[in-house]
């Protein structure tokens, strides 16, 4: 048995013919792991597969390397690829590992979790009362999965250690990954998620933006976006930029390192852009974010974002399983790497909650009301008061405040082009 594990182990990782005092432990050290592989098979209380004591081995060893390395088995291998698709099974949240307990990157819009009142930063301790602490992050993912319609119970913990329990119902999850509309002439982009054809999905909006109405700018809304595939991230940038580097890659040798330069022209005419970020903003947000922000194509505006700086591979390994591995950290055209620090914005907007005053909490009189008060020869007051009140916004984005002052910014923006431009 052990024997066949050494050979087994040396197939699988090909190790280097380097004399380094590492290469000289390895056969002891893989040794060693025969020996507890056995005792293990022969001794445990219960039966246990080769088979998973071998993947959770594997597992094991990606999972000492960093929270996003893993190891993917049949299932969630076929799992992944449905959802760079646009399209899978569960909950609708985008996760990770933070001191034993699984966190919230953010929830995808408009899906169980999201409904629910799920919040990017959220901790959750406890699935079906089950707690979470000594699971791997797989283990933790495969229980919150099922069956679309069934129910699970999961215990959060918020800020201020408040406990929640919330029961979300499974749902298939169809992401539709942008969102466009038009508000006071401003082009308005939401991205939930990086899949497959995202960029062709937002030069589509553009292109219908410009064909009905006259934009004066463009808002980009990434919050709570968790990122998705390295290709999509690169094209979308390339969507505002008409030259200069997007973004590098290094991995752990020279050879490994990349560069990802615009291609296209700005096919937003170079019109003013706020990209709006949050904490739930990671990977390819970031990397769109950043780009945008070292070009000073755009003003980066809310909060920090969630610093995930690092690029994951999906190798091949075996039949029909795979390794998701860490092989490089990107950097920012500047060379900033944002792992662990993030995307600071260049004007820090918190979310808000606004409520307007009542105007007879503090009645106030105008030059109007005044009795025998001089009229105004080029037209009534009245017809002012009308013309003002067309101004007022139509829709509910007054109820996001990082999303109002993004539409203030650039409106303000356009105000004062056209006034330098008398």
């Amino acid at each position: 048995m052990n024997k066949f594990l050494v050979y087994f182990f040396l197939i699988c990782f090909s190790f280097s013919d380097s004399k380094s005092e590492d290469d000289k432990e390895v056969y002891k050290h893989l040794n060693l792991f025969g020996e507890a592989f056995e005792k293990i098979k022969n001794n445990y209380v219960e039966e246990v597969s080769s088979k998973e004591l071998v993947e959770a081995a594997i597992e094991g060893m990606l999972g000492s390397l960093d929270p996003h390395s893993t190891f993917l088995n049949t299932d969630e291998l076929n799992e992944l690829k449905v959802q760079t698709k646009g399209e899978f099974g569960g909950l609708g949240i985008e996760v990770t590992l933070e001191n034993g307990f699984v966190k919230v990157i953010s929830p995808i819009d408009d899906t169980p979790a999201s409904r629910a009142g799920i919040l990017a930063g959220d901790l959750i301790t406890h699935l079906d009362d089950e707690p979470v602490l000594g699971m791997t992050l797989s283990e933790a993912v495969t229980l919150m999965r099922g069956k679309a319609g069934s129910k699970i119970k999961l215990t959060v913990n918020r800020e201020e250690n408040k406990t929640l329990q919330i029961v979300i119902t499974r749902a298939v999850i169809e992401l539709k990954a942008v969102k466009a509309k038009i508000q006071n002439n401003i082009g308005y982009i939401r991205v939930s998620s990086f899949n497959q054809k995202v960029d062709t999905q937002i030069i589509k909006a553009i292109s219908k933006f410009k064909k009905n109405n006259k934009i004066i700018g463009y808002v980009l809304d990434l919050r709570n976006n968790p990122g998705g595939l390295l290709d999509q991230a690169v094209n979308v940038t390339d969507i505002f930029l008409d030259r200069g580097e997007i973004v590098s890659t290094r991995g752990r040798f020279e050879r490994d390192g990349s560069r990802f330069n615009a291609i296209k022209t700005d096919l937003t005419d170079g019109l003013p852009l706020v990209v709006l970020i949050n904490q739930g903003s990671a990977s390819a947000s970031e990397i769109v974010a950043g780009a945008l922000q070292d070009h000073k194509r755009a003003i980066i505006m809310g909060t920090k974002s969630f610093g995930k700086g690092s690029v994951q591979t999906i190798l091949p390994s075996g039949e029909n399983v795979a390794l998701k591995l860490t092989t490089a950290k990107y950097y920012t055209p500047l060379g900033r790497s944002i792992q662990k620090t993030g995307i600071d914005p260049d004007i820090l907007v918190e979310q808000a909650e606004l409520k307007k005053l009542s105007e007879s909490a503090s009645p106030s009189r105008k030059e109007a009301d005044l009795r025998g008060a001089i009229d105004n020869d080029q037209g009534s007051s009245k017809n002012n008061e009308k013309d003002t009140s067309s101004k007022k916004k139509s829709d509910d984005s007054s109820n996001d405040y990082q999303l109002s002052r993004a539409f203030d910014l650039i409106l303000a923006l356009d105000l004062a082009n056209n006034k330098y431009k008398q």
